[in-house]
C-alpha cells in the first residue's frame, strides 16, 4: 500500500496568495518560513564568476566540507572531520537521508506537536510510525525529558528542533541534557534539526553534538544564510553511519547544485550582512509582539528564534485553515494554518513568519487590525448571544 500523507496546506495558501498578486492585488507574504531578503552579495558576486568561468557538473566542495566542520569547532566547540558532513539540496532531502538512514519500516519516531509538517509526513512516506507527542504552553510547546521517558516502549528515535517550527521555541540547555540522558538510557537515536540556528533573540542555541556525537544533525543555508532558492543544505553524520548516508545521497538526489555550493562557501564570510538580518527580524518580532495582543492575540508561543509568531485564534474560529484563507482574500495578507503543524489542536492556531521587511510588518499590521477588530467583535455578539461562531 502506498503511504498516505496530508498536503502542505501553507503550500495552497501561498498558491492563493500569488494568484491574488497576479490578478493585481498587494500581497504580504508571511505564510512561509523564507527570508525577503536574497543570498548575501559576496555569495551572488561568487555566483556570477563560475557562472562565467565554469562548465559545473555533479560535485560537492571539499572545500566548503571542511569549512562547515570548522564552523561546529568556531561555534560549538565540536571537532567533527570533513567526512563527516554531506552536503544536501536543503535540508528537506537531509531530513529523508537521516530518517532513513537510522530506522526500519514500522519503528517509532517521536518529536513535539506542533511541529514543522515535514516530520510528520517524510516519517509516513517512509513507512515508519510517527508518534507526536502533544506539547502546549506547559511545555513552551517543546519535547521534554519527562514526556520522553513516560513512553513505553521508549521509541526507536526522536527529532529535535530548537528553535522550533512553528513556535520559535528553545529547549534550556539543562533540558537538552535530560533529553539526551533518556535517549542514551534507553537507545533512542536522535535526529536533530537545527536549521534554525544563528535565529535567536538572546537564548543560547546550543548544538546537540556538544552533548550526544552520535546524533545526526540537519542544517542548511535557507535560514540565517537566506539562501532558500539555492537548495543547499548539510548533514552531520557519526562516522559509522557516513558510508549509509552518503550511498543514500548518491542514488537518491546525487549531488547539490554545483552554483549553490561555491555560493555557500563565500556565505559564511558575510557575517556582518546576515547579523543585520538578524537585527530586522529583531525589530519586527518586537513590533508583532506588541501589535497581535491588541487585536486579540494575547496566547502567544515564546518566540525565543527563528522567525515565527504561533498564535492562537481559538476565541475567533475552530478551522484555522479556512480563518486563513479569508484573512488572504479579505487583507492579502498570507499566513500559515496551524493545521499544517498539529493535526489534532491546530484548526485554534495560525502562524505568523515575520522573516519580511520591517515596513511589510507594519503595513500587515495596519491590514489586519481592523479585521481582526471585526472578527473579536462579532464573535463577541455571538458569545453574548450563546452561538456558536
Amino acid at each position: 500500500m502506498v503511504a498516505q500523507i496530508e498536503p502542505f496546506h501553507a503550500i495552497a495558501i501561498s498558491k492563493m496568495a500569488h494568484e491574488l498578486a497576479a490578478a493585481g492585488r498587494s500581497v504580504i507574504h508571511m505564510e512561509f518560513g523564507q527570508p525577503s531578503t536574497g543570498a548575501p552579495s559576496a555569495a551572488i558576486a561568487k555566483a556570477h564568476e563560475v557562472l562565467d568561468s565554469e562548465a559545473m557538473g555533479y560535485w560537492e566542495s571539499a572545500p566548503l566540507k571542511e569549512r562547515i566542520a570548522r564552523h561546529y569547532l568556531e561555534k560549538y566547540g565540536v571537532a567533527i572531520v570533513p567526512e563527516q558532513v554531506i552536503l544536501t539540496c536543503g535540508a528537506s532531502p537531509a531530513l529523508v537521508l537521516a530518517l532513513s538512514s537510522l530506522f526500519e519500516p514500522g519503528e517509532r519516531v517521536a518529536f513535539a506537536r506542533p511541529g514543522y509538517v515535514a516530520y510528520r509526513n517524510t516519517a509516513k512516506a517512509l513507512y515508519l510510525n510517527a508518534q507526536e507527542i502533544g506539547c502546549g504552553p506547559t511545555e513552551r510547546f517543546q519535547l521534554t525529558a519527562a514526556a520522553l521517558e513516560a513512553l513505553d516502549p521508549a521509541p526507536a528515535g526522536i527529532i529535535l528542533a530548537s528553535p522550533a517550527n512553528p513556535t520559535g521555541t528553545i529547549i534550556a540547555p539543562d533540558e537538552l541534557a535530560a533529553i539526551v540522558d533518556v535517549c542514551r538510557k534507553h537507545g533512542i537515536r536522535i535526529v536533530s534539526d537545527e536549521i534554525y540556528h544563528g535565529l535567536s533573540y538572546g537564548s543560547a542555541t546550543g548544538s546537540i553534538l556538544e552533548l550526544a556525537d552520535d546524533a545526526i544533525i540537519i542544517n542548511s543555508f535557507s535560514k540565517y544564510f537566506s539562501m532558500a532558492g539555492w537548495r543547499l543544505g548539510w548533514l552531520i553524520a557519526p562516522l559509522p553511519l557516513v558510508d549509509t548516508v552518503r550511498a543514500r545521497m548518491g542514488n537518491l538526489f546525487l549531488t547539490p547544485p554545483s552554483l549553490a555550493q561555491h555560493a555557500g562557501l563565500a556565505a559564511f564570510d558575510c557575517a556582518d550582512e546576515l547579523e543585520g538580518h538578524i537585527a530586522v527580524y529583531a525589530r519586527n518580532r518586537e513590533i508583532m509582539m506588541s501589535a497581535l495582543p491588541e487585536m486579540g492575540l494575547r496566547q502567544i508561543a515564546p518566540p525565543d528564534g527563528a522567525f515565527y509568531l504561533y498564535a492562537n485564534i481559538e476565541h475567533l474560529t475552530d478551522n484555522s485553515l479556512e480563518f486563513c484563507k479569508q484573512l488572504l482574500a479579505d487583507t492579502g495578507v498570507a499566513t500559515a494554518p496551524g493545521l499544517d503543524f498539529d493535526p489534532v489542536d491546530g484548526a485554534r492556531y495560525m502562524r505568523f513568519s515575520f522573516a519580511v521587511s520591517t515596513d511589510l510588518v507594519e503595513e500587515a499590521i495596519r491590514r489586519i487590525a481592523p479585521w481582526f477588530a471585526a472578527r473579536t467583535k462579532t464573535a463577541n455578539r455571538c458569545q453574548d448571544l450563546g452561538v456558536n461562531t
